[in-house]
């Protein structure tokens, strides 16, 4: 599809994806400020934190645990499979379950072996299985109202998280940095809206190079989680294959495979995430290892955050790559929204139960 006839896009997009996506900024906000409205359980002496999801919901812990990292003193782990590792166990621990529809197995796989474990619990939820054994063994719940696809609700998986690791007293107040994350995402959309044509829109430039393309995205510190989104994206709305790396891990070992097949290193395409908030010897490392694949033989592009604050950059950074993967279906002429792949490995499963 021609990029520059965005009028056409609903014809392909069913589910009007393209709204959620212009909608984030929106959604961030609502999700802080309805963070301050829910009643934080009276939890002293937490030792440390797991926060438990998968997909869409997990990707929100993953954003928070590299955002807080700096700013939380308590040890934040991200758990995206089933049960618990051995040493989440006792009111120490407290595991967050972050499932959109509530009825995620493995996160309620999880939910169960902390309640068996005897930790404290704050189930982050729509509803579903999840919600009802929450308000059956009275653990903590924070349920809200989204109807729409887990990945097109990740304001609300990080913005419930944010406020409450600051209503718990784990960090500071937020507030003036989410109004800076909503400001940078609105200005930024000026330049990047599906109404503005390709000649003058970042993110449809950069869709177009990644078409019949590999493609790698490599995020440092704070915008590492950012290149898992930009890959789940690219994945799960152009349905095209892509993966992520995060430095400066990537320069002890994928460095070295930029020899062969030669074939198909020529048509990968290395996306590096760069923020100002990176480590100093990070931005070395991003600029180096982004000359040192161009030379190669592999396509290359530098993304520069926008933004301030760290919290700016972060969420400036991901509304970007979401853009850039809604145009990437275009392009390729799929509907953004369903998932058939992983719905049909669901019903596969389910079988067996």
């Amino acid at each position: 599809m021609n990029l520059n006839n965005h009028t056409h896009f609903k014809k392909l997009d069913t589910q009007d994806m393209l709204a959620a996506i212009d909608g984030l900024p929106e959604q961030l906000e609502t999700a802080w400020e309805l963070g301050q409205g829910f009643a934080p359980p009276p939890w002293e002496n937490i030792d440390r934190v797991l926060i438990a999801g998968m997909g869409g919901s997990a990707i929100g812990a993953s954003l928070l645990a590299a955002y807080v990292a700096p700013l939380c003193e308590v040890p934040v782990f991200v758990h995206r499979d089933y049960d618990l590792p051995a040493w989440a166990k006792g009111q120490g621990t407290l595991v967050i379950t972050s499932s959109h529809s509530g009825n995620t197995e493995e996160t309620l796989s999880a939910f169960e072996a902390a309640l068996e474990n005897g930790c404290r619990i704050l189930a982050v939820t729509t509803g579903g299985k999840i919600a009802a054994k929450a308000k059956e063994h009275k653990t903590g719940l924070w349920q809200f109202d989204h109807d729409g696809q887990p990945r097109a609700a990740v304001g609300y998986s990080f913005g419930l998280l944010l406020a409450a690791f600051s209503r718990l007293g784990f960090i500071p107040d937020q507030a003036d940095e989410i109004r800076d994350a909503v400001r940078a995402m609105v200005k930024q959309q000026k330049s990047v809206r599906s109404s503005v044509p390709l000649a003058k829109n970042p993110a449809k430039a950069l869709a177009g190079h990644l078409t019949e393309r590999w493609v790698s995205v490599f995020g440092a510190g704070l915008l590492a989680p950012v290149a898992r989104r930009w890959k789940g994206q690219i994945s799960e709305l152009a349905k095209a294959w892509a993966q992520f790396e995060a430095l400066p891990e990537a320069d002890h070992n994928t460095l070295a495979g930029v020899v062969n097949p030669q074939e198909k290193l020529a048509k990968t395409k290395a996306i590096f995430l760069r923020a100002d908030a990176n480590h100093p010897r990070n931005q070395l490392r991003i600029g180096l290892t982004e000359e040192g694949m161009s030379r190669a033989g592999m396509e290359t592009t530098v993304i520069n955050t926008h933004g301030d604050t760290r919290l700016a950059q972060l969420w400036a950074t991901l509304h970007l790559g979401d853009y850039v993967a809604y145009y990437l279906a275009m392009t390729y002429g799929v509907d953004p929204s369903p998932v058939a792949a992983i719905e049909d490995l669901k019903r596969a499963l389910a079988a067996f139960d």
